[in-house]
């Protein structure tokens, strides 16, 4: 199965870009130009602006809280791959772990700020112990796709007690 969420970012990066447009339309039609009338459905210029910031600035920040990241997931072959990197204003690295499937020791799934922040930290064997990979958040992934990513993960996960790791 392979996956990726870039459908998903490309959409958030449409929106952030047209409410940056949008906001400073606003600023400059209601300010500079002053072709918006005010009060405006009871509201003054000031209220306006403080709404329209608001709204904004959490169109712009939600994702760099959230820890929203592009994710491409296979693990078609001999290995399990995830291929990531951040999405916030600043986008971060591309970082890419692969795992092969007979190594995979398990993984933890951790839900931060009432599950809306989500990440998977993925665990190998080694000769010299397990090895534990950086987080890799699936924040910005549909809840089908990351109901996949972990019964894809769960079914490598090895079995400990009935259970497998990862649950």
């Amino acid at each position: 199965m392979t996956l990726n969420n870039s459908k998903s970012i490309i959409n958030l990066k449409i929106i952030r870009r047209v409410s940056i447009v949008f906001f400073l339309t606003f600023l400059t039609l209601s300010y500079a130009a002053n072709i918006i009338k005010f009060p405006l459905l009871e509201m003054s210029r000031v209220t306006w602006t403080f709404i329209l910031l608001a709204i904004f600035l959490l169109i712009i920040f939600l994702p760099m809280f959230l820890k929203y990241q592009y994710v491409s997931f296979s693990d078609e072959g001999e290995n399990i791959i995830f291929r990531y990197f951040s999405m916030g204003i600043i986008p971060g690295n591309k970082n890419s772990v692969e795992i092969n499937k007979r190594t995979f020791s398990g993984f933890t799934l951790e839900k931060k700020f009432f599950g809306l922040c989500q990440s998977i930290t993925m665990y190998q064997r080694l000769k010299e112990g397990v090895a534990k990979y950086p987080p890799i958040y699936i924040t910005a992934l549909k809840r089908e796709e990351k109901a996949r990513v972990l019964s894809s993960l769960n079914s490598f996960a090895p079995i400990v007690k009935g259970k497998t790791q990862g649950t």
